[in-house]
């Protein structure tokens, strides 16, 4: 009606969106940069902190992984658990997100053993390790493996105090052409082959990404009866 001259519209109030970087997600938490290295034992003991939303450290958290993780971080959805690691003197050196199982994983569910009736009612009993941070300007030799061993003995507990149930088995994804996932390997994570450079919304087999080298690591010794337990 406007073109026909029979009405006149007020100027519209939307506004142009702008791309923000994800630097400018989350606020500006003013930190140190100055390099922290050394011997592992210098550190320890670590304080490894299952951040608290609203809190000091998950903003801290929350700025450190947008900021310095090369995928970014943005926030989370469904169960999902934040470490922020310190050194004995408060220092933060390490991030690490845990988050969703991958729903469909043909070199996972072949070690679990489970039908896919059971993975997909059992699938909450996994957690991935989607981000991993250690921060650019600390240098400790170990460190990533001695936090990796000293999470896998809390997580199932921390798990079980926020969702009110236990985790039996860990899982991530190593980056081929970044990483070697030797840290994974130190600490006793199970490599059990590679993706098939495909994403989970990739209906059409048409999206490209790298190639993943597939890590899981067991917290219970009867961790397949316990996920392919079908009376839960």
């Amino acid at each position: 009606m406007e073109r026909n001259n029979l009405i006149v519209l007020p100027k519209s109030q939307c506004r142009k969106k702008t791309k923000i970087s994800r630097e400018q997600s989350f606020a500006l938490i003013p930190h140190s940069d100055e390099k922290i290295e050394g011997k592992l034992k210098t550190f320890v003991p670590l304080k490894i902190i299952r951040t608290v939303p609203r809190s000091k450290d998950d903003a801290l958290f929350n700025f450190l992984l947008a900021q310095y993780h090369y995928l970014g971080y943005k926030r989370t959805v469904g169960e999902n658990m934040k470490y922020l690691i310190r050194d004995n003197q408060g220092n933060p050196l390490a991030c690490f997100l845990f988050g969703s199982a991958a729903w469909k994983l043909i070199s996972r569910d072949s070690f679990v053993g489970w039908t896919t009736q059971i993975r997909e009612k059992n699938l909450c009993y996994i957690t991935n390790n989607t981000r991993f941070l250690i921060l650019p300007w600390v240098k400790i030799r170990n460190l990533a493996s001695h936090i990796l061993a000293k999470i896998a003995l809390r997580i199932s507990a921390d798990w079980y105090d926020k969702y009110a149930h236990s985790l039996y088995l860990l899982e991530t994804f190593v980056d081929k052409t970044r990483f070697r996932g030797t840290c994974y390997k130190a600490a006793n994570w199970i490599l059990l082959g590679q993706t098939k450079g495909r994403t989970r919304n990739d209906r059409d087999h048409t999206i490209e990404v790298p190639i993943k080298d597939v890590y899981v690591y067991p917290l219970a010794k009867r961790f397949r009866e316990e996920l392919c337990n079908d009376a839960r």
